[in-house]
């Protein structure tokens, strides 16, 4: 729901979040930050960086329960912190997860299980 003249100065606000405060951080550790009325929580799992970025009833606190379910999902996906090419290869599968949990900018999904069930595929020869 980002503008598209907004777009660029947000990539780089984030990218340059991440570069000041990320190195050194463990594991799913959350670090929040606002910027322009608009929340920001974010964590390292492996060696993927993950920002959940909102505003008015999406509270750093909404986000910190997002960003548990998100990383909690790729963890399931990839069996453990995902390396660049563990998560580029679960990537598709990955972004399954990501549309149930949040969907046009909007939480619908924080059930783990619910969101396993509503991801699952079937093989290309099953269909």
């Amino acid at each position: 729901g980002v503008p598209a003249e907004e777009r660029l100065h947000w990539r780089s606000f984030l990218v340059k979040l991440g570069a000041d405060n990320l190195k050194g951080v463990k594991n799913e550790e959350l670090l929040v930050a606002s910027h322009k009325s608009v929340y920001i929580v974010y964590t390292v799992l492996g060696d993927v960086s993950i920002y959940v970025v909102g505003k008015d009833e999406y509270d750093e606190l909404t986000l910190s329960e997002v960003i548990y379910v998100i990383t909690q999902a790729i963890r399931d996906v990839c069996g453990k912190p995902p390396t660049e090419r563990l998560f580029l290869d679960k990537y598709g599968k990955i972004c399954l997860c990501l549309d149930e949990i949040v969907w046009k900018g909007l939480l619908e999904n924080t059930e783990k299980d619910r969101i396993k069930r509503l991801v699952r595929l079937k093989p290309p020869n099953d269909l």
